[in-house]
């Protein structure tokens, strides 16, 4: 009996979903079988690309399943006022990073704590919140806050001025759109060991021509089946913020990964993404300019034209 994964190649089909359904598809039929950090297992392929049309308020969400769009822009949001504890991300409602303090927690505790129990802790309990919400230099804490070190005496440093690198990225699209240099990067190689996680999505680069705006994102690590889907919506609305910023039309979005894996205990996900269908044209607005990249509020954002078919759930390897 055909399965989804028997299906032929898709790439000559016009709708942006297939060609992630044929990166699905090609991992869990072709990728390297690995242990991976997590002791999950997974099945990887070394380097991917897959690119979007950003023109006309397109974004790549992915219709085979529903991509909770609003979580990931509060994310995004969150990224960009530095902060690393959970505590603002659980009040509203989102625990994409809550698995990591907890799992911390229960290990150091003993407690068998519910992941929910956790999180209402987190926002009730300020103290309890700095003990265990924290994730360390994160994302946001590197992309605009990344630690300099200036002198102070012979064979002594202290803290400098952090630079904030998205701020920096849109002086340059406004004032040297030519430049080669409009990057965010989060891979900090002195700090990785006090991150709960180190950054999968690291490097963001930007591209003016013609009036538009374009971003090619490396990520060196990628859950396909639960991370990429949120990566690709969330590089789309870092591009979307720049562009209006700096008075740009979007362009597209490049994406690449290089350890590009699904993992092991994902297969119901995977056949029963791969047997449906894409369908529909998302189109992403922004209701408003603010002053600042860093004056987006979550009303700001609204998606028409999406109409996925039914959630796919599947556990997080921690």
């Amino acid at each position: 009996m055909a399965t989804a994964l028997d299906q032929t190649d898709s790439t000559t089909r016009s709708h942006y979903e297939w060609q992630y359904l044929d990166l699905m598809r090609r991992i869990w039929a072709q990728g390297d079988e690995r242990i991976d950090r997590t002791g999950v297992g997974t099945r990887s392929v070394f380097g991917a690309q897959l690119r979007f049309d950003l023109s006309g308020n397109r974004v790549p969400l992915l219709t085979t399943k529903r991509v909770y769009w609003k979580t990931a822009a509060r994310e995004f949001l969150w990224f960009l006022t530095g902060d690393t504890n959970i505590r603002t991300l659980c009040a509203q409602g989102v625990q994409i990073w809550t698995d990591w303090p907890l799992d911390r927690y229960r290990k150091a505790t003993g407690e068998d704590i519910a992941r929910q129990a956790f999180s209402d802790r987190i926002v009730a309990d300020a103290d309890f919140a700095a003990q265990w919400g924290d994730l360390g230099p994160v994302y946001g804490k590197q992309w605009v806050d990344w630690p300099t070190y200036e002198a102070a005496g012979e064979g002594l440093f202290r803290a400098g001025p952090g630079v904030n690198q998205v701020a920096q990225v849109v002086e340059s699209l406004k004032n040297n759109p030519g430049s080669r240099r409009h990057i965010v990067e989060g891979w900090n190689v002195a700090e990785l060991d006090r991150m709960a996680l180190p950054p999968c999505h690291k490097t963001y680069q930007f591209h003016v021509a013609d009036g538009r705006l374009s971003c090619l994102l490396y990520q060196r690590s990628c859950d396909v089946a639960l991370g990429l889907p949120f990566n690709l919506f969330g590089a789309a609305l870092f591009t979307r913020m720049l562009a209006q910023q700096a008075g740009l039309q979007p362009g597209a979005l490049v994406w690449m990964g290089g350890d590009t894996h699904l993992y092991l205990n994902h297969a119901d996900l995977v056949e029963e993404q791969l047997s449906r269908t894409p369908q529909g044209d998302p189109r992403l607005e922004i209701a408003r300019r603010p002053d600042s990249i860093f004056g987006y509020r979550i009303e700001d954002f609204a998606v028409s034209g999406y109409t996925p078919q039914k959630p796919i759930a599947a556990p997080v390897a921690v």
